[in-house]
């Protein structure tokens, strides 16, 4: 696909009124998104009497991109599009569904997908299933990197590096960050926000939203914030700690011009969750690793409610939302929840969840032989 033809897919960006003032404002969208997501009510197993919680479905925002992330890449690859870049690069673990998004949205909008993926501690063993399975399908290029590689010191570098080098080639490179969490990223749920408006959110008196990289958060936190909104904002967060998405979403707050001109800080305007009391964290036993118990809940919520969790973001987030309304109901300003699903499925294709179903069930629990059938 030529740059005219790249270029053709921009659509004007029309912001909301309550974001005039902002210092940073996309011009441009594409569309990649299947949006106005329906809100619905949610049986969650364990939430206490009294409670009402429901579920915003943005894992229905498409089908292999799936969730938050393709509300961010319509204003990321937008951008990308806009200053005349051939390339994305951008960094995640092998079962990265940020990865994978942008890796099949680039494809669609006629960009090259380049991907530094931490290697997995056997290699072989999930390159070829979840979202490492739809990565190489799309011919994403796929760089190795150590597992223990961190983002500061060693993922960023290498991504410049990398960048530098395509650019040498007459490949002009734009590169996202981890969860294409950046101030062009945010109106993603600048722009979802807008959205649970037309959905009536002033109903509920909570929402709770994954905290994985912190650009879906600070969206929600930010338009909230934007609209005068009453309703408590909630991260649960799975990756890093409190602080550290405290500190990031205060990043954003100054590159849009609402920390230092109005005093707003992210401690204001979002509850960022990292345990729920016994010292039990929401991120478990590390970022991307998922428990016996915490798989056994995503089955569990599937089996009763019919929604799929990931076992890397939604699935952890939902279990501690549940734990925390038990131990800690509190910390909540009410008793209607509303939950936003940012997707994930692949995920669950990378066989952790088959060792949970073998052993929770026989085969003949699973199967019914064939004279068992009604007559």
């Amino acid at each position: 696909m030529d740059s005219v033809t790249r270029k053709k897919q921009l659509q004007r960006y029309e912001p909301p009124e309550w974001v005039d003032g902002l210092k940073i404002v996309p011009k441009y969208k594409v569309q990649l998104a299947n949006a106005n997501t329906p809100i619905q009510r949610w049986y969650l197993p364990g939430i206490p009497d009294g409670v009402e919680v429901y579920i915003k479905r943005d894992d229905m925002l498409g089908c292999e991109l799936t969730g938050n992330k393709a509300r961010k890449l319509e204003f990321l690859l937008a951008d990308a599009i806009h200053q005349g870049c051939t390339s994305v690069i951008t960094c995640g673990g092998m079962q990265s569904n940020h990865c994978r998004a942008t890796a099949l949205a680039a494809r669609q909008l006629g960009l090259h997908p380049h991907l530094l993926l931490r290697s997995p501690p056997n290699p072989g063993t999930d390159v070829f299933c979840g979202n490492a399975l739809l990565n190489r399908l799309i011919g994403a290029n796929i760089y190795l990197i150590p597992p223990t590689a961190e983002l500061v010191p060693d993922i960023i570098p290498r991504m410049k590096q990398l960048a530098t080098r395509l650019n040498n080639k007459g490949d002009k490179a734009y590169v996202v960050p981890t969860g294409g969490s950046t101030s062009i990223g945010l109106y993603g749920y600048i722009d979802g926000y807008n959205e649970l408006l037309t959905q009536g959110v002033d109903k509920f008196s909570d929402i709770v939203v994954t905290t994985g990289s912190g650009g879906t958060t600070a969206g929600v936190a930010i338009a909230n914030y934007l609209t005068k909104s009453d309703i408590k904002v909630h991260g649960m967060v799975v990756s890093d700690d409190d602080q550290y998405f405290h500190d990031h979403i205060n990043e954003t707050l100054k590159e849009i011009g609402l920390f230092d001109r109005h005093g707003v800080k992210s401690e204001d305007i979002v509850d960022l969750i990292h345990e729920v009391g016994g010292q039990e964290l929401v991120i478990g036993d590390g970022y991307g690793i998922a428990t016996q118990k915490e798989l056994e809940f995503i089955a569990s919520v599937a089996k009763s409610t019919g929604i799929i969790l990931d076992p890397v973001y939604t699935g952890k987030a939902a279990l501690h939302l549940v734990k925390l309304l038990q131990r800690n109901p509190q910390r909540f300003q009410g008793k209607k929840i509303l939950f936003i699903h940012t997707g994930g499925i692949f995920g669950l294709f990378d066989g952790g969840m088959d060792a949970v179903l073998k052993t929770s069930n026989s085969l003949h629990e699973w199967f019914h032989l064939n004279d068992e059938m009604p007559r």
